[in-house]
């Protein structure tokens, strides 16, 4: 995208949280229930940056529904928000994969700690690391920080959960 990216974006942004985002999440299953090649009722989820969040929340929106579910480069993942993802582990079933950058102040020490506590008390199967030497973005090939090593390892991580629970 030409020109500044932020002043585009960010009122978007603004505009939406991870609870309205999982709310919306209602309509996508609707769809798939509809269709007659699609098996099963388990879905996964996966989402970048602010997406990572919508993720976690959907799984726990939907938690006969959402079998798995990712963050990549997730921010605010466990923030003081009411709409915090981490506060809705009490509810989520399905297996959880954090992947967070040690150069991403969206997603510092502290909240990774926080987030991790709160799946671990309520019993969520997961799996959350923290990508050394890489900074917010590094999955997005579009992206200055895109790191395809890191990204290979990723998408095998998010296969292997896919795997697994669907």
């Amino acid at each position: 995208m030409k020109g500044d990216f932020r002043s585009v974006v960010g009122p978007l942004i603004a505009s939406t949280n991870s609870h309205k985002a999982a709310e919306d999440t209602a309509a996508f299953l609707s769809y798939l229930d509809s269709r007659d090649d699609v098996a099963g009722k388990g879905v996964g989820t996966v989402g970048f940056c602010m997406g990572g969040g919508m993720a976690l929340s959907a799984a726990g929106y939907y938690p006969d529904r959402i079998a798995a579910a990712a963050s990549f480069h997730g921010g605010n993942l466990a923030s003081d928000l009411p709409t915090s993802p981490h506060l809705l582990a009490p509810k989520i079933k399905a297996e959880v994969y954090v992947a967070g950058a040690d150069k991403d102040q969206n997603y510092p020490p502290e909240m990774a700690q926080r987030l991790e506590k709160a799946l671990l008390e309520a019993g969520v199967r997961f799996k959350c690391e923290i990508y050394a030497g890489k900074a917010h973005g590094w999955m997005k090939p579009d992206m200055p920080v895109y790191d395809a090593g890191a990204a290979e390892r990723g998408w095998k991580e998010l296969f292997a959960l896919y795997a697994r629970r669907l």
